[in-house]
């Protein structure tokens, strides 16, 4: 028997985006661990090539969501296919890797990631020829990760080591153990929401983690799991689980804690506690340092123009057309925490809850809060397709297949390519917030009806 009609139109995606992630790997590429992809012509052609993988990317989306006889495994299968050229590709476009493997091996030295700089002669006994000249910002910025996230690098270091496998692969294959555990998470949240599993491919599929976690191994592919079966446990009505696996991903990369008001219900105490004191103890370990356990996190909030608001996108654009006073930033982030309580309080209110509508209500408070923060990286934006999975809005879909654009504004100065970002992204939003309206508290409604 042949291929169903929309299996035969899959693969053929899939083949497009395999052929297109081998071409991705072929491009020039700079010095192993040097910063970027050189800025220049190879770096326009990869983003060229992401645009042209987001596009079929789109249409793979539109065959599932039309269609319940898509073939899981054909998906999963593509999926995994998909990750073996980035993976086996050197890191090229980002060196954060290499700032993960360093702490694991501080770590496994018996040390506190957060007291030394790596550049500190108390480490000079670790220092070698593949990793430590490649730590960016080696020479003045303590770690900048949470406790859950250097937990996780100190045993991907052992792991790697025990195994003998080189420290860059090892690191990355450990990324894409998360993302298996991940994906097995949202197959059975699709279940519990009743809905196709081949809706997995949003994110199985998706360009941004095929690059960010396959080749760059990111550290917020560790959270995509968490955030996974943190609203899978929710949806479970087990909260505590929820609790536990919500705390994990705030400490791997701080923004999954805007979540918590999507899972949290109303009168649950428990589950804030919970979650405050997972919280607690996953910083004891490492509490030796006082406050330093925050490590570089308030001198990167300055380099990336946050605290003066030179970085954050909406900001920046208003004060292209009005003179802003110096204190404009800590205003615009007082009004963003306000408007995104108001929405948190909003949802804790509504009272009981299907798995669409909390869903849905994950996805409306991060799609939110990262439009207000507008990041300048592509892989901060990847955790938003674990509910775009059973609410696949158009602008979070628009927002992590095009994030690439970013990387043609290397100095985060210009406002052209944010634009070309966000924009689509706020008028896409708007339709989609009219939408969500629609769902009822059946869990039906938009879940089954329009999707894109």
């Amino acid at each position: 028997m042949g291929l169903q009609k929309p299996d035969f139109w899959l693969l053929a995606c899939g083949a497009a985006l395999f052929a297109l992630t081998c071409a991705g790997v072929a491009l020039p590429q700079p010095v192993i661990g040097v910063y970027g992809i050189g800025y220049g012509a190879a770096l326009d052609q990869f983003v060229a090539l992401t645009v042209v993988q987001a596009a079929v990317y789109v249409v793979a989306v539109a065959i599932v969501l039309k269609s319940r006889v898509p073939n899981i495994w054909l998906i999963l299968g593509v999926a995994a296919m998909l990750r073996i050229p980035p993976l086996a590709a050197a890191p090229f476009l980002s060196n954060d890797i290499f700032r993960y493997i360093w702490d694991g091996w501080v770590q496994a030295a018996g040390t506190n990631p957060y007291r030394y700089i790596p550049a500190d002669p108390h480490l000079a006994f670790l220092r070698d020829a593949v990793v430590y000249p490649h730590i960016n910002r080696a020479t003045y910025a303590h770690t900048i990760y949470p406790p859950a996230a250097e937990m996780f690098f100190a045993g991907a270091a052992r792991a790697a080591a025990l195994l003998t496998i080189p420290p860059v692969l090892g690191m990355k294959l450990c990324m894409l153990l998360c993302e298996a555990a991940g994906v097995y998470a949202i197959l059975r949240l699709l279940d519990i929401c009743r809905l196709p599993r081949a809706r997995v491919l949003i994110y199985a599929w998706s360009p941004l983690p095929l690059w960010e976690f396959g080749n760059n191994g990111h550290v917020d592919a560790i959270a995509i799991p968490l955030v996974a079966f943190a609203l899978l446990c929710a949806a479970q009505a087990r909260p505590g689980r929820a609790a536990v696996a919500l705390a994990a991903a705030a400490l791997t990369k701080f923004l999954p804690v805007l979540l918590a008001p999507a899972l949290w219900r109303r009168g649950d105490w428990g589950f804030a506690a919970i979650f405050a004191l997972v919280i607690g103890l996953l910083y004891l370990p490492y509490l030796g340092v006082g406050v330093g356990v925050f490590g570089f996190l308030g001198g990167y909030g300055a380099q990336e123009g946050i605290a003066n608001g030179s970085g954050i996108f909406p900001l920046a654009a208003l004060g292209t057309v009005l003179p802003l006073p110096a204190y404009a930033a800590k205003i615009y982030l007082l009004v963003l925490a306000a408007i995104l309580l108001a929405m948190a309080a909003g949802m804790v209110r509504a009272g009981p809850r299907t798995p669409h509508t909390m869903c849905r209500d994950a996805a409306l408070l991060a799609g939110t809060a990262m439009l207000g923060l507008s990041p300048h990286y592509p892989w901060y934006y990847a955790w938003l397709l674990i509910p775009a999975c059973v609410w696949p809005c158009s602008s979070l879909l628009y927002l992590t297949s095009f994030s690439f654009l970013l990387y043609l504004n290397p100095t985060h100065t210009k406002l052209f390519w944010p634009a070309c970002l966000y924009l689509p992204f706020i008028a896409l939003a708007l339709r989609d917030l009219v939408a969500a309206r629609e769902i009822p508290l059946n869990g039906l409604g938009l879940a089954e009806g329009r999707k894109i």
